[in-house]
């Protein structure tokens, strides 16, 4: 053969590309630390729980993904906000789904349930941790439309089916005897058909500021109406009012518009005793109550501050596990509640 030497250097010099190639391209996974494993499905899921909020474009759902931060704590306890159709259907979810164990609805849903739905034992099945915040009655409506009467045979959008504007804005009207027509339709949508004329006015039922009118340029001649309060509201209901600084462009500074407010509302399922997920509540509400002055400062929503969790709500019972961990609390001795139901 000829050249033996360069035949000998060649081989060399691709078995060093070799080794390097072979090098290069050993598989990345047996060079991964073993601390990358993913933890069980057991595991992931122990100290989970599913807290129904609201729609993207109502207030709930903003406050259940406060919760869900605040609260985080890994494999510990995981608060999963998921987004539902709101105040009123949120109570269903809380008693037909499952992975739901809480939900932020409101103080007048339950009377709903029990009286218009005739839902066996709800006051027992469904009970509250505490109170959080006001939501208000926003009534915007066209130009022409002077007085909630105005309204009075005409269409009104109280949103999506579900919403909190569906059972408060109805009781509203009906309360005070004014006959309207009502729509459901995403509210969005609902002031774009006011600008028809097809639609005269729309109802939110949320906390204020909503980005549904915050997001609104003034000049459309839309504008918000008065809701007075009196004895017709005395039950669930509290006096409000809509200001300048909430709607600095659609209120002229300075001006008022009165309205009613309703109480927003942490409900939980009345899990039996220990049950799994009324050992996954316990934890949930003992980790609310300790880290919620939290909750209070920025970036989290603004009502917040208003939140009294030794508050009581007309109607309602409050969860044990809550009642206890409240008295621990505050020094005082939990009040006396009835057997819990199972479900």
């Amino acid at each position: 053969m000829k050249h033996p030497a360069l035949l000998s250097l060649g081989l060399a010099i691709l078995g060093l590309i070799s080794g390097s190639l072979s090098a290069q391209t050993t598989p990345r996974s047996t060079q991964l630390p073993a601390l990358v494993e993913r933890p069980r499905k057991a595991e992931a899921n122990e100290w989970t729980v599913g807290l129904a909020g609201g729609l993207l474009e109502g207030t709930l759902i903003r406050y259940a993904a406060d919760i869900a931060k605040i609260l985080d704590d890994g494999e510990n306890l995981r608060v999963i906000p998921m987004v539902t159709y709101g105040a009123v259907n949120n109570v269903n979810d809380l008693l037909n789904l499952k992975g739901i164990d809480l939900a932020l609805t409101q103080a007048d849903v339950l009377d709903h349930f029990k009286r218009e739905l005739k839902i066996p034992n709800i006051e027992n099945r469904i009970q509250y941790v505490c109170p959080l915040f006001r939501s208000e009655a926003h009534i915007y409506a066209r130009d022409e439309v002077r007085t909630l009467n105005d309204l009075e045979g005409r269409k009104v959008s109280f949103g999506l089916p579900g919403m909190a504007a569906n059972l408060t804005g109805q009781i509203l009207f009906q309360r005070l005897n004014i006959k309207i027509e009502p729509v459901f339709i995403d509210n969005a949508a609902a002031v774009e058909r006011m600008r028809d004329g097809d639609i005269a006015a729309v109802v939110q039922v949320v906390g204020k500021p909503n980005a549904l009118f915050a997001n609104l340029k003034p000049g459309s001649g839309f504008h918000f109406l008065p809701v007075e309060y009196g004895s017709a509201f005395e039950d669930y209901y509290v006096p409000a009012s809509l200001d300048a600084e909430d709607y600095p462009a659609l209120i002229p500074q300075g001006e008022r518009i009165p309205t009613i407010a309703v109480q927003t509302i942490l409900a939980v399922y009345n899990w039996p005793v220990n049950s799994d997920r009324h050992r996954r509540i316990a934890r949930f509400i003992e980790a609310f109550f300790t880290k919620f002055e939290r909750l209070r400062s920025p970036p989290h929503q603004p009502k917040w501050k208003e939140v009294n969790l030794a508050g009581t709500v007309v109607g309602w019972t409050r969860y044990r596990v809550a009642e206890d961990v409240l008295a621990k609390l505050v020094g005082t001795e939990p009040k006396g509640q009835s057997k819990q139901q199972r479900r």
